[in-house]
């Protein structure tokens, strides 16, 4: 039994699939399935019960999880105390980010990180705010930065700044020809777009039936490239902040519109894991992501 096993059987019932779990930790399938094999040889009983729907906790499993997860902690826990009574910063921060803010805030990050704690890792999970939201509930994350749709963020999070929706889709296209479009104006139009569960989803269900209008969603896909690259082929459009598309828009690559009447306001948020106390290194983390984030959103 190694920690690896133990990790790796944590995700999988957090993520309740092998292919998630591979696609989180960034690691073959074929090698999360031998790790979660070779844990339960060693135990003498099986973790998961295999269905069509995925990987579901056995008896067992069940009985195992908690353990499991209190002895990571207390590892995690141990390396931490311990960097922190010598002094450094040093060990692994957890952070979740939104792929319309990877590009232009991991490089800013990774800059000021590597200046004020060079000791000090980060590790970073890119994904869609329902992703990133399991992830910090299952403790998986230490922070993440993600879109709470209208007004506000949830309580406890800081709200780093608030952005709008354009219509995006190839470069030239007439659609995308002035400044704004209503929202009626996206009925017909064919879409790219992420799949539910997903909070741009449920926004645009709720004001299709306000606005009485049907969106033609011709595409699901799991990343905000995948998106780009199809509205990029001139095949679809799809929905994004200008954050997500302004290096492609001044590459002359995409063209984008914002939607208004209504608009679809964003309002990006940063919230930190209630599953255990933050680390020195990563409370550093979590200032520098709001104070880095904020000024980046105020730029655009």
């Amino acid at each position: 039994m190694k920690l690896k096993q133990l990790d790796t059987f944590l995700l999988v019932a957090d993520m309740q699939s092998l292919s998630r779990a591979a696609i989180a930790s960034d690691t073959a399938q074929s090698l999360v399935s031998r790790q979660i094999s070779m844990l339960e040889a060693a135990w003498g009983g099986r973790l998961f019960e295999r269905t069509g729907r995925g990987m579901t906790l056995s008896d067992f499993g069940k009985r195992m999880y908690p353990e499991v997860k209190r002895v990571l902690d207390q590892v995690h826990q141990l390396d931490t105390t311990a960097s922190e009574a010598a002094g450094v910063l040093t060990g692994t921060v957890h952070v979740g980010v939104l792929p319309s803010l990877s590009r232009q805030l991991l490089p800013r990050l990774l800059a000021d990180i590597r200046e004020r704690a060079p000791a000090l890792r980060l590790h970073v999970l890119e994904g869609f705010s329902g992703t990133l939201d399991e992830q910090l509930a299952s403790g998986r994350l230490d922070m993440i930065v993600v879109n709470r749709y209208g007004s506000s963020a949830l309580r406890g999070e800081d709200v780093l700044g608030k952005v709008d929706t354009f219509l995006v889709g190839k470069a030239g296209r007439p659609e995308l020809a002035g400044p704004t479009m209503p929202f009626r104006a996206l009925a017909g139009l064919p879409l790219v777009l992420p799949a539910v569960p997903n909070g741009l989803r449920a926004t645009l269900d709720v004001l299709s039936r306000r606005h009485n209008i049907e969106l033609d969603i011709v595409m699901e896909v799991d990343t905000a490239t995948s998106m780009k690259d199809v509205a990029a082929s001139g095949h679809a459009f799809t929905l994004l902040p200008k954050t997500a598309v302004a290096q492609e828009v001044e590459a002359g690559l995409l063209g984008a519109c914002r939607v208004a009447s209504p608009g679809i306001r964003r309002t990006i948020a940063l919230s930190l894991s209630r599953q255990r106390p933050l680390s020195d290194g990563a409370r550093l983390v979590a200032s520098r992501v709001n104070l880095l984030a904020s000024a980046l959103l105020r730029d655009q």
